[in-house]
């Protein structure tokens, strides 16, 4: 199996689950994968480019927040980050898709027991709060790009 962004795909928790990016046409779970999209079109340099300009967004974003600056993106299938949210009526809810491949973090705070996760592609940035062991998430800023 061979990635079109470069990955080790033997690495990959969701290997199983996959054909590979180039196998694919850029959708190794079904949904577009932001990396795969990005080189198609402008090559490694311009994706490179776009996920420094994203990361400079998140960072001014998670500041506001009170949140430490991120210091790297990394390509995350959407079912490993879609979390669900509790919203003021009571349901919870997911805001990702499954399919598709993101960019994200996470910033640990082990010693707190908290996380904060980041999500984020061409349409927008998640921001997000969670116990370390993934439970009791929280939406803390969801902002269209």
């Amino acid at each position: 199996m061979s990635s079109i962004c470069g990955a080790n795909c033997e690495k990959c928790a969701f290997k199983d689950n996959c054909r590979g990016c180039e196998a694919t046409c850029g959708k190794p779970f079904g949904g577009t994968c932001i990396a795969a999209e990005y080189i198609k079109i402008g090559g490694k340099e311009k994706y490179a480019e776009f996920k420094k300009i994203l990361l400079d967004e998140i960072n001014a974003l998670l500041e506001v927040n009170g949140i430490p600056k991120a210091d790297k993106l990394h390509e995350l299938s959407g079912a490993f980050v879609n979390l669900e949210y509790p919203v003021p009526s009571g349901k919870m809810v997911k805001f990702l898709d499954d399919t598709k491949v993101y960019l994200g973090t996470q910033i640990e705070f082990a010693d707190m027991g908290v996380c904060y996760g980041v999500v984020a592609d061409t349409t927008f940035i998640l921001i997000c709060s969670y116990s370390v062991d993934g439970s009791e998430p929280e939406l803390i800023a969801y902002k269209k790009r």
